[in-house]
């Protein structure tokens, strides 16, 4: 099934849109917050096609992300019990809050840096550091870091990579596509049995 070469496709031609750096803005922005899709999405095509301009882009993502990441903050700061707790419960979240506060208490800032850096969803952790009223400047740093780390290590990997690259991944993306759907299954699976 080609399903992942389609969505492919789909996202580069999104990386070549007039607007895409405003696109990869609000992207990186959003998804900080509420949006379940990380800016990896738009940032890997945009570097890999615009090899000369991958720089720029790790930039302006990781400002965006940050930006929303204080957004996030503030957030769980000021409106956890008005807008984000309701927020939570609707999703039958209230597990994994309690999961993310542990996770604050334990680690506090390091926490922070961990969430920027992996695929773990960022927005739990801008909103709980708000909530659990982390230091703002250490939060801040922690997240312009390693939300920093991550994009420039994007950028740098598909700008060495190149348009030579776009191609290559053209062919093994539904290989691709369709291992990470089962190492996310089982990692869900791994999840909930532990």
């Amino acid at each position: 099934m080609k399903l992942f070469s389609a969505l492919y496709d789909k996202v580069l031609s999104w990386s070549e849109h007039p607007r895409a750096k405003t696109i990869l803005a609000l992207l990186s922005f959003s998804e900080s917050v509420v949006f379940p899709i990380p800016p990896d999405v738009m940032l890997a095509p945009m570097a890999m096609t615009q090899p000369n301009k991958a720089w720029r882009l790790a930039l302006l993502t990781t400002v965006s992300s940050a930006a929303g990441g204080v957004l996030g903050y503030f957030l769980g700061f000021w409106a956890f019990e008005t807008v984000v707790l309701p927020a939570v419960e609707t999703m039958g979240y209230e597990s994994k809050l309690d999961t993310v506060k542990s996770w604050f208490a334990t680690w506090g800032f390091w926490i922070v840096f961990i969430a920027g850096f992996s695929p773990i969803p960022y927005k739990l952790f801008t909103v709980t550091a708000g909530v659990m009223q982390i230091a703002f400047f250490p939060f801040l740093l922690a997240s312009v870091i390693s939300r920093g780390l991550r994009f420039y290590l994007v950028a740098w990997l598909l700008k060495t990579g190149g348009p030579k690259m776009a191609v290559k991944l053209r062919e093994y993306v539904d290989r691709i596509g369709w291992s990470l759907v089962i190492l996310l299954i089982v990692a869900y699976i791994v999840v909930q049995l532990v």
